[in-house]
Order: structure tokens, then C-alpha cells, then sequence
């Protein structure tokens, strides 16, 4: 299989969830026609890759059984694949992650990092696909109650070191695996706020960085502001974006976004910045 796929800047993760109960689309996307065709327009509109996933991993969510997930998941990822998309599966099964590989995925993003299933590092492994590592502290349905840390960026970045170090005495090659601070997942809008200010320190792990804050609820919580209710996830798409800008200067590997156009505009105004500031330098 090919190595991690790289660009000249940012690239921008597409997300296809294939639910029906996404806390950011209510199930928009479930059908498979309707899923493919989301995922070809993900593409028109700048994405480098679309991430298709087949279980809500919201917090509070419950598990769907493996041939749910399965019929979810395989026809999609098959089609786009076959249609010439760059296509990562958002998963935590390593069966799938196998069947998903097998019908054209080029990339396994496992929110667990590993964790929720112990024949996934094995798989991915003799796959020879890049492989995500998120950092995780349990399952949806009570993650929310693990957001406790004393230093959550230190934590953090530790808690990922273990990930990482497990996948490769798995077998992963460490060329092939990114990492992901696992915003939203067992954090606080404090702590997801005070890891995206410090996107830098988890540089330290030496492997390229994945962002997911596509419309996540710490940006309600900002955009509410003192005492207001959170906009729709939908709304939050601008705020997504601002947090893709500061990625993509923080050299993020890719953001993974629910709303493309926005996010890869902003991808190439950071490159083109950063472009400026190498030709300024040498003036």
C-alpha cells in the first residue's frame, strides 16, 4: 500500500457520516447514494480526502453491531474509492477497518487509537495503511465524565506517546501514523480551547497532526458566549474554519472539517502566508 499521502500545505478531511444520529447532520447522509454523492461534492469542493464513518461517536452515544456498521460503511467507501477519491474509514473495528481497506480505503482513523479493539494495530499493520491515533479515554457513552485533568495539555501529549509507541510495537510503521488530539473527546470546552492554543507542543511526538473541531461544542460554547445557548451545530461552520487557519500555521498535517469550501480556502491563505513570510525573510 502506499505510504501517508502528503501535500504542499493543510489538507482538508471531508467527513461522510454515514448515521443517523451525527450530532452535526441528524442523519443527512444515511442513505448510500445520498453519502457517495456528499462525498463526490466534498471533493468538487476542495476536499484532499473524505473520512467515512458508520458510527456516531458523539458523546453519550451507544455502539451499533459490527454488520450494521458494515452495511454502512462498505458500499460507500467502495464506491467513492472506485469514483478516484482519497478515501480515509472512520472506525474503531478492526473488521471493518479490514473490509474498508479491502473495497479501496487508503487510511484507517480509529478514535480509540487502537484501544476498543485489540486486532486492530495487528490489522492495520499487515495492511501497511497510515493509521490515526487519537487520544481517547473510553467510549462515548461516559467520556464525558473522564474530561479531568490537571495539565490536559501534558496528559495529553503523554497519553498520545503511549498510543504511538503501542501502534508501533504493533507492527505500524511510524512513518504511517498521524496523531490527533481527540478534541470533543473526554475534554471540556476549556481543555479543547487551551489544546488548540498549543497545537505546538504536540510537535514534541514527531509525527504529522490531524485536527477534527469541525462544529464541536466548544465552539458553541465560545459563540454562545456568557450565559447564551449554543448555536446549532451547523452554525458553527466559520468558527470551524478560524480553527482550521490556526492549524494549517501550526503546520497540521490536515483538518478534518464537515464544511469544506470554507476550511480549504482558509488551508491556502495560510500557505500563502507562510509562502510570504519565506520570501519576505529572504529580501
Amino acid at each position: 500500500m502506499a505510504g501517508l499521502p502528503e501535500w504542499d500545505r493543510c489538507a482538508v478531511m471531508g467527513v461522510v457520516n454515514v448515521t443517523p444520529d451525527s450530532f452535526s447532520d441528524g442523519g443527512k447522509w444515511f442513505d448510500t447514494d445520498l453519502a457517495v454523492k456528499h462525498g463526490l461534492d466534498l471533493v468538487a469542493a476542495g476536499a484532499d480526502l473524505v473520512d467515512v464513518g458508520g458510527e456516531s461517536t458523539r458523546p453519550g452515544a451507544a455502539r451499533v453491531d459490527e454488520a450494521e456498521e458494515l452495511r454502512r460503511v462498505i458500499p460507500v467507501v467502495r464506491e467513492l474509492a472506485a469514483a478516484g477519491a482519497l478515501v480515509s474509514v472512520d472506525t474503531m473495528r478492526a473488521a471493518v477497518a479490514e473490509r474498508a481497506v479491502a473495497a479501496g480505503a487508503r487510511l484507517v482513523n480509529d478514535v480509540s487509537g487502537g484501544g476498543a479493539d485489540p486486532a486492530m494495530v495487528p490489522m492495520v499493520a499487515a495492511a501497511g495503511v497510515p493509521f490515526v491515533v487519537m487520544h481517547w479515554r473510553g467510549r462515548s457513552i461516559d467520556m464525558d465524565n473522564r474530561a479531568v485533568y490537571a495539565d490536559v495539555v501534558g496528559e495529553v501529549v503523554a497519553e498520545l506517546r503511549v498510543g504511538l509507541e503501542r501502534a508501533v510495537a504493533g507492527g505500524i510503521d511510524p512513518e504511517r501514523i498521524v496523531v490527533d488530539p481527540g478534541l470533543g473527546f473526554a475534554k471540556d470546552a476549556g481543555h479543547d480551547l487551551a489544546l488548540v492554543a498549543r497545537l505546538s507542543a504536540l510537535r514534541e511526538l514527531g509525527r504529522p497532526l490531524l485536527v477534527a473541531a469541525s462544529r464541536k461544542r466548544f465552539l458553541g460554547r465560545v459563540l454562545a458566549g456568557d450565559g447564551g445557548s449554543p448555536p446549532p451545530a451547523r452554525e458553527r461552520d466559520a468558527a470551524t474554519a478560524a480553527v482550521t487557519a490556526i492549524a494549517a500555521r501550526e503546520g497540521a498535517w490536515a483538518v478534518r472539517v464537515h464544511e469544506v469550501r470554507a476550511s480549504a480556502d482558509a488551508v491556502r491563505v495560510a500557505r500563502a502566508i507562510e509562502a510570504a513570510e519565506t520570501t519576505a525573510g529572504a529580501l
